[in-house]
């Protein structure tokens, strides 16, 4: 009976895959934890697991001192010498605990603290074996799946396959084989320890690693790489050996290796571009299949560029949903503004128009105030000319509630002459009494909801002075 007891253990350890001594401990630690709760004591107690006979024997400890202070864990010299004659001062003097009294509750909580140590062990067991092998590919076996989630069998473990680690080509079945990396290895985890991944850019990196021996020997090495799983990656290789090409030794073949890979990721467009040192060039072997027509640095320490391409190209080097800029913005690391030929034209001509515009500051305005003028700037104008393009805005809003009161007017006319029903005339007769300035200048909430530009005007309006070709109004006539 001990040596089959024994043999549970070592059965237990293998499958586990821990050692021996620590399932021998989680048994000792159960014993004492089942023995102090039916003894209720709070005495040291100590249990021993012997190999031979497979028996657990408990123990109560007692520490030898001069003067005892508590009673409880602790025994006088002269009381220890009647137990062993060889003890002294620092010595412990064990006494057998009777276990054959414990009952089925005793058993029960013993039964669960092996489990929980066991448990544990395996837990560290995992952690310290895959948490050195982060970015490592494994292939692993479809198990089931819990939600969004799939559990994936790696031989020794199981590993989670999160939704957002998923790639959005790939449908997934019980019992296939995937090709994935692990990702991170969660300590703290309630489930499954080990986090894998479809969707990370060092699956594909991995990936060049056994198809391209380059890559796998040092020649070739890739620098970066940048990926939206399930659409396209972009990859930035070079060389140690200036007699090989990078992006060569990648494609292969009339393709073949880099199509070995494609098919792997069900499909998945994949750009391989050589990596260069300085931004500029880099920048532009980034944006391929676009051809960029120059790069400028225009914030060094932001990390931001503007890309200048044809208007042909535009799209192209935006990419769909602006996938393209987006990847060659994470695979160099800066924030790209990518412009057209013809967008760059008018924004230079702009800034040059903007130099040679005449300005005339608010302060020339005869018969203005210093406050009047406060109140003008804090609306955001700043010079004369900017005043007079505000007051054609004005005009133009203007004309267009003058027109829309006009056409009612003409509809009430209709109404009193017979030729539109009575409702649309009374309407009209109603919408004709109001007054163009009424029309303006809407003093009711719901009119400047209805009418927001004319509202914004008029309270640049109402802060602006009219001008004339002889003298100025004052600023309080203005506001009248």
């Amino acid at each position: 009976m001990a040596n089959l007891l024994y043999q549970q253990i070592e059965m237990l350890s293998r499958e586990k895959h821990i050692e021996p001594e620590v399932v021998v401990s989680a048994i000792e630690d159960a014993m004492v934890v089942a023995a102090r709760k039916y003894y209720k004591t709070e005495e040291d107690l100590r249990a021993k697991f012997n190999q031979e006979t497979g028996q657990v024997d408990v123990f109560t400890v007692h520490m030898v001192v001069e003067e005892v202070t508590d009673a409880k864990k602790e025994i006088s010299l002269a009381e220890a010498k009647k137990k062993n004659p060889a003890a002294e001062i620092g010595t412990e003097i064990l006494g057998p605990k009777p276990i054959d009294v414990l009952g089925r509750i005793a058993a029960q909580t013993a039964k669960q603290v092996i489990l929980q140590k066991v448990r544990e062990a395996e837990r560290d067991t995992i952690y310290n074996e895959y948490h050195t092998r982060v970015g490592e590919l494994v292939t692993v076996i479809v198990k089931r799946a819990e939600g969004p989630d799939l559990i994936v069998d790696m031989g020794r473990t199981e590993a989670r396959l999160p939704k957002r680690e998923q790639s959005k080509l790939e449908t997934y079945n019980i019992g296939e084989r995937l090709r994935v990396v692990i990702k991170m290895v969660d300590r703290a985890a309630k489930g499954p320890q080990v986090i894998v991944s479809r969707a990370d850019a060092s699956l594909v990196q991995r990936l060049f690693e056994m198809e391209v021996p380059e890559i796998y020997d040092g020649t070739v090495q890739i620098r970066f790489a940048a990926r939206e799983a399930g659409e396209r990656t972009k990859v930035a290789v070079m060389s140690r050996d200036k007699d090989v090409d990078p992006v060569g030794a990648c494609v292969g073949m009339k393709g073949m290796r880099v199509q070995s890979i494609i098919r792997e990721l069900r499909g998945e467009k994949i750009d391989i571009i050589p990596y260069n040192e300085e931004t500029v060039a880099f920048a532009q072997k980034a944006l391929s299949p676009a051809k960029v027509t120059r790069v400028q640095i225009t914030d060094p320490e932001n990390k931001k560029l503007e890309v200048i391409v044809e208007d042909s190209q535009l799209s192209l080097a935006i990419g769909k949903k602006g996938q393209n800029v987006r990847l060659a913005s994470k695979l160099i690391g800066w924030d790209i503004d990518i412009k057209s030929e013809e967008e760059k034209r008018q924004e230079i001509e702009e800034q040059m128009t903007a130099l040679t515009a005449p300005v005339t500051p608010l302060t020339s305005l005869a018969g203005v105030g210093a406050k009047t003028i406060e109140k003008i700037e804090g609306a955001g104008i700043y010079s004369v000319e900017k005043l007079e393009m505000v007051d054609k805005i004005y005009q133009a809003v203007n004309r267009f509630y003058e027109g829309g009161t006009e056409a009612a007017a003409a509809t009430g006319e209709a109404a009193a002459s017979g030729e539109v029903p009575a409702e649309e005339g009374e309407a009209a007769a109603e919408t004709e009494a109001a007054t163009p300035e009424t029309a303006k200048a809407p003093e009711t909430a719901d009119a400047a909801e209805e009418n927001p530009a004319e509202t914004a005007i008029e309270t640049v309006a109402e802060v602006a002075p009219t001008t004339s070709e002889g003298d100025a109004e004052p600023a309080e006539e203005a506001k009248s």
